[in-house]
């Protein structure tokens, strides 16, 4: 389904997006650190839904019924998903980690990464980590998925379009640095390369997740079933950062094996010549 170029702004999308977000995590980054003050993971659970709230505001905008339409189908259609591509929607990921580790086995890492993490790799005040992981994977695909990722597509093919929002959604997550006991801040206080490999990680894993999304029907649903396996295959095991270097490596791996195979996919302009005959 196309819509007129125009139903699309992505430059005023994303700046809306960065600009409340950043604000918001940077308060919640202050407050983090005031003893006691459970008062910031409020603050980041408002900019966690900011991308979200961000697309629900464009699409309404947009004054386009039909792209307010496909925006709620590919939320609530369970048959945009197709279920042949069900096994890789659970199973990237996990191999993904087990062969990661298995390459560290080769350079001096421990076999007790196939052990089940005993505790999660960070902590979120007063909401349970297993529901943040969850919410993360929820509200960042309603809006990446529901906008974002779209409103580039109508301009770019495929390929261009999924790395230039890969890159912007690794940025995005840049003031998560700063704020006390998250995941981000604690590795890039253990090793500023760990940090620099999470943002480096993301854009293997924004490819593939926009590529699962454009074979189910661009299946919001399916982006955030994936989205969600990743969070959690990342903590189910006792991986360290060493691994999770290497496991970057695998992913950018699968990524252009992913862009060699579907390559009719990702270079075609076919929708674009679409969308400008109409």
């Amino acid at each position: 389904m196309h819509f007129k170029f125009n139903d699309y702004r992505p430059k005023q999308y994303f700046l809306h997006t960065f600009t409340v977000t950043f604000v918001l995590w940077a308060i919640g980054a202050y407050f983090s650190f005031q003893k006691d003050n459970g008062f910031y993971m409020i603050i980041m659970l408002l900019g966690l839904i900011t991308p979200f709230i961000i697309s629900i505001w464009m699409i309404y905008h947009a004054k386009n019924p039909v792209l307010k339409k496909d925006f709620i189908n590919r939320i609530i259609n369970f048959k945009l998903i197709n279920i042949k591509l069900l096994p890789l929607l659970f199973l990237i990921m996990p191999f993904t980690i087990l062969l990661s580790i298995a390459i560290s086995l080769l350079l001096g890492e421990s076999t007790a990464q196939f052990q089940l993490s005993s505790e999660f790799s960070f902590s979120s005040g007063f909401v349970p980590v297993i529901l943040l992981l969850l919410m993360a994977a929820t509200f960042e695909e309603l809006g990446w998925r529901g906008y974002a990722f779209d409103s580039l597509q109508e301009r770019y093919n495929y390929f261009h379009a999924t790395l230039v929002f890969s890159i912007l959604w690794s940025l995005w997550h840049f003031p998560l640095i700063f704020v006390n006991n998250s995941y981000q801040y604690e590795i890039f206080n253990e090793n500023i390369w760990y940090g620099v490999n999470f943002f480096v990680s993301i854009i293997p894993m924004g490819i593939i997740i926009s590529w699962i999304c454009i074979k189910n029907g661009k299946s919001i649903l399916a982006a955030i079933l994936f989205h969600f396996m990743i969070n959690l295959a990342q903590e189910v095991l006792a991986i360290t950062q060493f691994t999770k270097c290497i496991e970057t490596f695998v992913l950018i791996f699968i990524a252009i094996a992913i862009i060699i195979w579907d390559k009719e996919l990702f270079f075609s302009t076919n929708h674009l010549k679409e969308r400008n005959c109409e």
